[in-house]
C-alpha cells in the first residue's frame, strides 16, 4: 500500500493500530511544536532569500558539523545525487585525508552547530576556515564560541531555530539551506500538509508505532535496517541517530543497526535467521530503472536465468526472498519500496520517521527531544583537555 505516490510500505501486520496511538498523534498535531511546523511548507526560514541567492554560484561547498547538524544534509546529497551537479564535502569526524582534499578546492564553507560550542565542529572549523573564503554559520543567537568566531570573521550568520534539536532539524534551515545550495527545490520536501490528510500515510504511521511498541514489550529492541539501496546509507545513519538519541533513556529504547544488503547475506543473515530473537527488521529498496544489465555473452548456460537481468532486478529478487523467508520463520519485518528518487519522496520519509520516533517516545513516556547522557562525555573530554591528563 503506498504512503502516497511512489512509496509502498508493507507493515509488520495488518492489525488495526491501537486507539491510544491515534490519540497521541492528534495531541502531537494540536501542539505548537516547531519540529512539526518545520515539516510544513508554511515554515518560515530565518534567511533572506535574496541574500542566499549569491551563494548559489559556488560549485564546491564544505559542510562542517556533527550529528544532526550535518547528517540530514548528507543523506539528502547521497539520496538525490543524480539530481545534483555541485560537489559537497561533509566534515563530521576527524579525517586528515578529507581535510587535505577540502583545502585544495575553492569553496563556500557552511558551519552548523545549534549550541555553537560543539567541540568537533570548533576543531574542524579551525582547520578548514579561511578568512579569504566565504563562510556561513548556522547557530543559535545565544553567545557561543562559533557565534563569536563568525562575528570575528565577518561571516554571514543564519539563526538556528532554538526549539528544533539537531536530529529533528533536517527540514528546517539546517537541512534546507544546503539542499537549496545543491540546486534542489526545498518546497517539494515539505509536504506535511498533504501527508496528514492522507489516510494511507496516517494508517501506516500509527500501525508502525503500534507494532514497534508491541515488539519492544516482547524484548525485541534491536531495529535492524536491511538496506538494499546504496544511496540510502546516509539516510539510515540519520535515522540511527534519530532513534537511538531520542529513545535511549531510562533503561529503555531501541538500538538501530544498519545492515548493507545483499553483502550481509553472507555474514550477518545467519544470525538474523537463527541467532537470538531480539530483533525486528526494516527492509528498504529502490527500484532503479537505470541499473546496469548483465552481459549475456559472459553468462554460462547453467545460469541462463540471469540473462537480460539488471543488477537491480537481481537485488530485488533477494529482497523478495528475504521477505518470504522472514514470513516463513515469523520474523517481524516491514518493508519500504521507493519507485522514484526525488525531493518529495525523501521528504515523506523524513516526516514519517520523525513522527514515528516522537510518537514512540510519547507512548513510552520518554522525552524524545533531549539527550542528557551525551553531555557526560562532553564534560569529561573538556576536563581531560584542561588537565592535560590524556593517559
Amino acid at each position: 500500500m503506498p504512503i502516497i505516490e511512489n512509496i509502498k510500505i508493507q507493515n509488520f501486520n495488518k492489525k488495526k493500530p491501537k486507539k491510544k496511538i491515534k490519540i497521541l498523534l492528534r495531541k502531537l498535531l494540536d501542539e505548537d511544536n516547531q519540529i512539526i511546523k518545520s515539516l510544513n511548507k508554511s515554515y518560515k526560514d530565518s534567511w533572506n532569500l535574496k541574500e542566499i541567492k549569491i551563494y548559489k554560484k559556488f560549485s564546491h561547498i564544505t559542510l562542517v558539523g556533527m550529528g544532526g547538524s550535518i547528517m540530514g544534509s548528507k543523506s539528502i546529497y547521497s539520496f538525490l545525487k543524480n539530481k545534483i551537479k555541485k560537489i559537497f564535502f561533509f566534515l563530521d569526524n576527524f579525517e586528515n585525508n578529507k581535510i587535505k582534499e577540502i583545502k585544495k578546492s575553492k569553496k563556500l564553507n557552511l558551519i552548523i552547530s545549534k549550541s555553537g560550542n560543539t567541540l568537533e565542529t570548533i576543531v574542524n572549523s579551525n582547520v578548514v576556515l579561511n578568512k579569504n573564503v566565504k563562510n556561513i554559520f548556522i547557530t543559535e543567537s545565544n553567545s557561543s564560541y562559533l557565534l563569536s568566531l563568525a562575528h570575528k570573521l565577518r561571516s554571514d550568520i543564519i539563526e538556528h531555530n532554538n526549539y528544533i534539536g539537531g536530529r529533528y532539524s533536517v527540514l528546517s534551515e539546517v537541512g534546507m539551506l544546503p539542499a537549496m545550495l545543491m540546486g534542489l527545490n526545498i518546497n517539494k520536501f515539505r509536504k506535511f500538509n498533504e501527508l496528514i490528510k492522507n489516510q494511507h500515510f496516517l494508517n501506516s504511521l500509527t500501525n508502525s508505532v503500534s507494532n514497534i511498541l508491541n515488539l519492544v514489550k516482547k524484548n525485541k529492541s534491536n531495529s535492524i535496517i536491511l538496506n538494499y539501496d546504496e544511496k540510502a546509507s546516509d539516510l539510515f545513519y540519520w535515522y540511527q541517530q534519530l532513534v537511538a538519541e531520542s529513545l535511549g533513556k531510562k533503561n529503555q529504547g531501541i538500538l538501530p543497526i544498519i545492515s548493507k544488503m545483499p553483502k550481509d547475506n553472507h555474514s550477518l543473515m545467519q544470525y538474523y535467521l537463527e541467532g537470538v530473537k531480539n530483533n525486528f527488521f526494516t527492509l528498504f529498496f529502490f527500484k532503479d530503472k537505470s541499473s546496469k544489465k548483465i552481459n549475456n555473452n559472459r553468462i554460462l548456460k547453467s545460469h541462463s536465468y540471469l540473462r537480460n537481468k539488471s543488477l537491480n532486478q537481481i537485488s530485488f529478487s533477494q529482497f523478495c526472498a528475504t521477505q518470504k523467508v522472514f514470513r516463513q520463520r515469523n520474523i517481524p519485518f516491514r518493508s519500504f519500496i521507493i519507485e522514484k528518487r526525488n525531493e518529495k519522496n525523501l521528504g515523506q520519509l523524513f516526516s514519517f520517521f520523525i513522527l514515528e520516533t516522537i510518537l514512540l517516545g510519547m507512548a513510552l513516556k520518554i522525552n524524545p527531544f533531549d539527550q542528557p547522557a551525551v553531555e557526560l562525555i562532553k564534560k569529561q573530554t573538556k576536563k581531560i583537555l584542561i588537565s592535560k591528563n590524556y593517559f
